[in-house]
């Protein structure tokens, strides 16, 4: 399972919930089927104010002064127990409806029902199998599609912080693998990683017809105070070409520093082997929980797309998908990349978590303040003309 970084129940969870791991008390049999779900709408406020309406170097709140239904996500799935004795199945089935499946898309399912900003995507839908092998956490079988482990953010934005995502999150690692992934459960504080994909964000279909690998390393140590995660997917992804390989790796590290005070730091690393191109950096972030209703947030961040090859703003809805598909496909000319250039960002943030009558489980505000500047002589912002940019964002998780 990918560690937990965000906002769950009534404060921030620092530690790594691995499957496998008897956290808690092992649920009943009936408790093991649940359906949920979460309604997501946020707006990015841009004082520049950019003709081509783009928040340069962001995704899922890509959209200047203008309103987002980014998800609605409805989740069905069977849990393994915490502590399983011997064979266990489960299955997780997650459908999203909204602008944030412009981006998440896998090739063959789903990419080309609609051009519009709204569309329909199945984020996860995998079948989980654990084998009591060798040790006594066994072995994890994962087997369909699913999220990717790289990476301190994520597409459930219950567990991030922050409305907006770090430029790691949008351009130095994947979102979904289609394949299989094992997870070894070697002892309590050690997790081993490893799986065949068809790719970065492919499914059905595959732009090259070639498979990769993902894996890696995770450590649970000191109780959980301290959480390390080491991954990195290899394969090629160039359309046409199955030869080389796209490197893309990450190591993420949670540490628990006081009762309040939460510590991530996300370290990356990419290089695409065909267009000779290299993308790196670090987000560091600092959570601080005051009570249950109020935490406060700061994330600051370096990434060098050294080549020009990662960073780029995505005019047309299908563009995303159609420089991932590639072929006879016609970009929109306001689609634009930043150049070689070196970002830098500090984003402030509040989640404010009030309480809510049922059916409703959880109601989460997040606005926040974020300052993005090129670091070298480019100037990426505000219609290809700024070194910087300003903006201040807020949505809304409405979870039920």
């Amino acid at each position: 399972m990918k560690p937990v970084v965000g906002l769950l129940g009534a404060t921030w969870l620092a530690s790594v919930a691995w499957a496998g791991e008897p956290i808690v008390a092992p649920p009943k049999s009936e408790d093991l089927f649940k359906l949920y779900g979460w309604i997501e709408s946020g707006f990015t406020a841009n004082f520049d104010r950019p003709n081509d309406r783009q928040n340069f170097g962001r995704l899922f709140d890509d959209r200047a002064n203008e309103p987002l239904l980014n998800q609605i996500t409805i989740t069905l799935e069977r849990v393994l127990p915490s502590s399983p004795n011997g064979f266990e199945w489960g299955f997780k089935l997650q459908a999203m409806y909204g602008s944030d499946a412009r981006f998440i898309h896998s090739l063959g399912l789903l990419d080309r029902v609609t051009d519009d900003i709204v569309q329909p995507d199945i984020v996860e839908a995998y079948l989980n199998l654990h084998l009591p092998l060798a040790t006594e956490g066994g072995l994890d079988l994962k087997l369909g599609k699913f999220v990717t482990l790289e990476g301190a953010e994520t597409i459930d934005p219950r567990t991030n912080f922050f409305y907006s995502h770090s430029y790691i999150f949008n351009f130095g690692i994947p979102f979904n693998h289609t394949g299989a992934l094992a997870t070894f459960h070697a002892a309590k504080w050690l997790d081993l990683y490893a799986g065949i994909t068809r790719g970065v964000n492919t499914s059905l279909e595959d732009n090259n017809d070639a498979a990769a690998f993902h894996g890696g390393v995770g450590l649970n140590l000191f109780d959980g105070q301290l959480t390390v995660l080491a991954t990195t997917h290899i394969g090629p992804e160039t359309p046409g070409n199955n030869h080389d390989n796209r490197f893309l790796s990450d190591i993420t590290v949670t540490a628990k520093l006081t009762k309040n005070l939460t510590s991530i730091s996300d370290l990356n690393y990419s290089y695409d082997k065909a267009a000779d191109a290299s993308g790196y950096g670090l987000a560091q972030y600092l959570l601080y929980s005051f009570n249950d209703v109020f935490i406060v947030g700061l994330r600051a961040e370096i990434w060098r797309d050294a080549d020009g090859f990662y960073v780029t703003s995505f005019a047309q809805n299908d563009d995303a998908l159609d420089s991932l598909r590639g072929g006879n496909v016609t970009l929109d000319r306001r689609t634009v990349g930043g150049g070689q250039t070196t970002y830098g960002a500090i984003t402030l943030g509040l989640n404010i978590k009030p309480a809510v009558p049922k059916p409703l489980t959880s109601l989460v505000f997040r606005p926040e303040l974020r300052f993005d500047r090129a670091l070298n002589d480019t100037h990426p912002f505000d219609d290809s003309s700024d070194r910087d940019q300003f903006t201040a964002g807020i949505d809304v998780i409405i979870q039920f």
